[in-house]
């Protein structure tokens, strides 16, 4: 790997945990268990439209790897392994047929695919089926916070490659 592209990934990295660390510090938006913004996840976007698969992947990974360490979340690392990798499989497979044009919806169709990965989790983990009547609060929460996430990465990915 070119050290100049290595740099640039060590700079979204230190970006997106930055992101993480700080959203995990601010109360929720909404009183609503699970609900967040998932600002880290522009920096995702990014990196799968700027590097690619591969470099994107890492960079998700080591920031959900370095992001529970940092705020002590050990628990949530599942969740948060178990959604982001569900996310980013269904944003690299729609990023091409949907285009940057239409980034906000690759957002989309990951965040609630985020969802359903840690919906998967939790009953996993936890034995209970019923964890999953809370899907629908989740997925009207996605189609939310990933429009907006999206619309930001979708702006930022516009405005830097020119």
């Amino acid at each position: 790997m070119k050290v100049k592209k290595l740099t640039f990934m060590a700079l979204l990295l230190a970006i997106a945990l930055t992101v993480f660390v700080i959203e995990a510090q601010i109360p929720p938006p909404v009183p609503i268990a699970g609900v967040k913004l998932g600002l880290a996840n522009v920096v995702t976007l990014a990196a799968l439209v700027w590097l690619g698969r591969k470099e994107a992947l890492t960079l998700l990974i080591l920031r959900i790897i370095l992001g529970s360490v940092f705020t002590g979340q050990a628990v949530s690392f599942i969740y948060s392994m178990s959604g982001g990798l569900l996310c980013f499989i269904v944003m690299a497979l729609c990023l091409k047929p949907l285009g940057r044009e239409r980034l906000w919806v690759v957002s989309v169709l990951g965040a609630i695919a985020h969802n359903i990965g840690q919906i998967l989790a939790a009953m996993a983990l936890t034995g209970a089926p019923a964890v999953a009547a809370y899907l629908p609060v989740l997925i009207i929460s996605a189609v939310l916070t990933g429009a907006f996430t999206g619309l930001a990465a979708q702006a930022l990915t516009s405005r830097l490659r020119k």
